[in-house]
């Protein structure tokens, strides 16, 4: 019998499109998703990561998984860019419409705070982030990070 595969891990700053991908693993689902930035190098709550997505501050990400995956990780905080906000925010993964995971308000100078969800037998991902407080400012939400698992 064959050892099994070790999961495969997918950077979301590097997840194709939807509209345009092979779908045979995720991909960000281009039409139902807010704006998303994909990026290489960012900081979050004072920490440089190497790869993640920015967000508004009222966002949700779809993603299809196409395939087998076993968890999502990632750190998430506001944004670096938003270094002028007085805004929190509180950040929500669902798999298949149920919520798996849920985080406190964030502010500007809070640490980032880890992710860990398990999404066996899931066939989709939703990242939300919404305004936790009354900002006066625009607040950038940092998913960094950020990493799909799949067999």
């Amino acid at each position: 019998m064959p050892a099994p595969q070790p999961p495969q891990g997918f950077p979301l700053a590097g997840l194709g499109h939807s509209a345009v991908g092979p779908h045979t693993g995720p991909e960000l689902e281009t039409w139902r998703s807010s704006w998303v930035w994909q990026r290489w190098g960012l900081v979050v709550g004072g920490q440089r990561f190497g790869q993640g997505i920015t967000v508004h501050s009222r966002s949700t990400v779809e993603i299809t998984l196409n395939r087998q995956c076993t968890s999502f990780s990632a750190r998430a905080g506001v944004d670096g860019l938003s270094m002028l906000t007085d805004g929190t925010v509180r950040f929500s993964v669902y798999g298949d419409g149920q919520r798996l995971w849920r985080s406190g308000a964030l502010g500007y100078d809070d640490a980032p705070v880890p992710v860990q969800v398990p999404l066996a037998g899931r066939s989709t991902l939703r990242l939300v982030v919404e305004q936790a407080g009354q900002g006066h400012l625009p607040t950038l939400a940092g998913w960094a990070d950020a990493v799909i698992s799949c067999r």
